[in-house]
C-alpha cells in the first residue's frame, strides 16, 4: 500500500501544471508551434465569433484526448488516425449542433469553421503526441492547456481587429460618438484577414522578444 502512495502521482503535480502553463506561453501551439493559423485568420474579425470557437476547440481537444487516452492500449496502431477522426469528426458534429441549438447566429457565422476543427493540427497533433501515450488525467490537463493557449491568442486577435475595424465589442459600440465627431474613423483594413495574420505576427515578435529562448530553440 506504501509503495502505491509513493508511485500515486499528484492530480496538480509539477509537471501537471507544466501541461497547463506552458501551451499559454513557451508552448502555444499558435504562437510557437505556427499550428490553427487558419481558424485565426478567418473567425477573428469579431470577438463573440472568437470566442465560441475557442471554447469549441477547448470541448473538442479536452474530451477527444481523454476518450483516445482511454482507449489507447485497445487501438491498432495501423488504425490510429482514423479512429482520431472519428472520435474527433463526433465531438465537432456535437459540438455543431450545440452551437446551432442554443447560438445560432453565431452558428452560422462560423459557418465551415466549426466543421474544419476536424483537421485542426492542434488537436491531431496532441492526439498522436500526447494522448496515445499518457492517462487519462495528464491528458485532460494537455487538452485545457492547449485549447486554453489557442483560446487566448484568437480572443485578443477577436478583441484588437472588432475595437478599432468596427469600433466595438462583443456588437456593444465602446467608442464614444464624440470620438467620431472629431474625425475618428474605424478602421476597414482590421476586419480583412490580412490583419489576422499581421496582429498574429507582432504577438509572435513581443513573446519572442519577452522570451529569447524561443529564439534560440528554432
Amino acid at each position: 500500500m506504501s509503495t502505491e502512495k509513493q508511485e500515486r502521482e499528484p492530480l496538480f503535480s509539477a509537471k501537471n501544471r507544466k501541461l497547463l502553463t506552458n501551451p499559454l506561453s513557451t508552448d502555444n501551439p499558435i504562437t510557437v508551434q505556427v499550428l490553427g493559423i487558419c481558424s485565426a485568420l478567418a473567425v477573428t474579425a469579431k470577438l463573440k465569433p472568437a470566442f465560441v470557437m475557442s471554447l469549441s476547440v477547448i470541448a473538442v481537444i479536452v474530451f477527444a484526448n481523454l476518450i483516445i487516452s482511454l482507449l489507447r492500449n485497445g487501438i491498432p496502431p495501423r488504425i490510429r488516425i482514423i479512429v482520431q477522426l472519428v472520435v474527433i469528426a463526433s465531438l465537432v458534429i456535437l459540438v455543431d449542433q450545440i452551437l446551432k441549438a442554443f447560438v445560432f447566429d453565431v452558428s452560422k457565422q462560423l459557418s465551415v469553421f466549426v466543421g474544419l476543427i476536424i483537421t485542426n493540427c492542434i488537436i491531431m497533433g496532441r492526439l498522436e503526441a500526447f494522448a496515445m501515450g499518457n492517462k487519462p488525467w495528464p491528458s485532460i490537463l494537455d487538452g485545457i492547456g492547449n485549447g486554453l493557449g489557442y483560446a487566448w491568442v484568437l480572443i485578443a486577435v477577436g478583441f484588437v481587429r472588432e475595437l478599432f475595424g468596427s469600433g466595438t465589442l462583443w456588437g456593444y459600440s465602446v467608442i464614444p460618438e464624440t470620438f467620431y465627431n472629431f474625425g475618428y474613423e474605424n478602421n476597414g483594413f482590421m476586419i480583412l484577414p490580412p490583419m489576422a495574420l499581421i496582429i498574429v505576427g507582432i504577438i509572435i515578435w513581443i513573446q519572442r522578444a519577452r522570451n529569447p529562448e524561443l529564439v534560440e530553440e528554432n
